[in-house]
């Protein structure tokens, strides 16, 4: 098991890449707190059954990232714990399509506090406790369209780059305290955020100018943050991987 005796926190963990990296995790003996944004039965359950398949602790946590008070109050719970933290995996996330003219402050607002400021929060916290312990791996979730500059992803793709920006300048802040920072930039993966953000219409020829001809599958983009929570990967830092297919649009 990779993972043993850790602890990760991973957020938007009730669904996509999350829910495959919560289920890949549990796999590989790491300990959990789940963070999502609502109490669903279907999940409770799965987190019990996992708990008990793995002889592992899920502990979830339901707050709204939109919401700084409740990220607040919840951080406040995770640091209470009488735990060390070895891995964070900033996941959730929120995405807009529009141009950029057609995009309300108040948009670009609530795309920035989901896919940048919560994830510095958390990292922020979390972080003490990881220098505490002289060790941890943060992996952030970035996007290709941070690196790409995909038409109608303006404000979505600026908040995804501040998320790669801020992984290479926290590598190099928290590497001497043995906390290593990375980022990976998923292409496009079969979520359900990606179906409804993505035009049906020009899919296909997404697809078609994607090296591998497909898109890839949460648990593909789950295999390599595994790779960068686990100690195969003790010597990589302030990188962003891409995990796209071969796109070369």
């Amino acid at each position: 098991m990779k993972l043993n005796n850790k602890t990760a926190i991973i957020t938007g963990s009730n669904s996509g890449i999350g829910l495959a990296c919560l289920e890949l995790f549990a796999e590989n003996g790491c300990n959990i707190i789940a963070c999502c944004r609502s109490e669903k039965k279907e999940f409770s359950e799965l987190i019990s059954k996992l708990s008990k398949e793995y002889n592992i602790k899920i502990v979830p946590l339901y707050f709204n990232l939109e919401n700084p008070d409740e990220i607040k109050t919840n951080l406040k719970i995770i640091f209470d714990y009488k735990i060390n933290i070895d891995i964070l995996v900033n996941n959730a996330g929120y995405i807009y399509t529009g141009l950029a003219g057609m995009t309300s402050e108040e948009e670009l607002k609530k795309l920035f506090q989901i896919n940048f400021y919560a994830a510095e929060n958390l990292i922020r916290v979390i972080s003490k406790k990881m220098i505490k312990n002289k060790r941890g791996s943060i992996i952030n979730i970035s996007s290709t369209a941070a690196l790409d500059g995909n038409i109608g992803r303006s404000a979505y793709a600026s908040s995804k780059s501040a998320l790669i920006a801020l992984t290479k300048t926290l590598a190099h802040e928290l590497g001497p305290r043995n906390i290593r920072v990375n980022c990976i930039a998923p292409g496009l993966t079969d979520t359900k955020m990606m179906r409804n953000s993505t035009n049906k219409n020009i899919l296909p020829n997404i697809i078609d100018q994607t090296a591998l001809k497909r898109i890839a599958s949460p648990i593909e983009i789950a295999n390599v943050v595994l790779f960068l929570a686990s100690d195969m990967s003790s010597f990589i830092t302030a990188q962003t991987i891409r995990v796209d297919g071969g796109m070369h649009l």
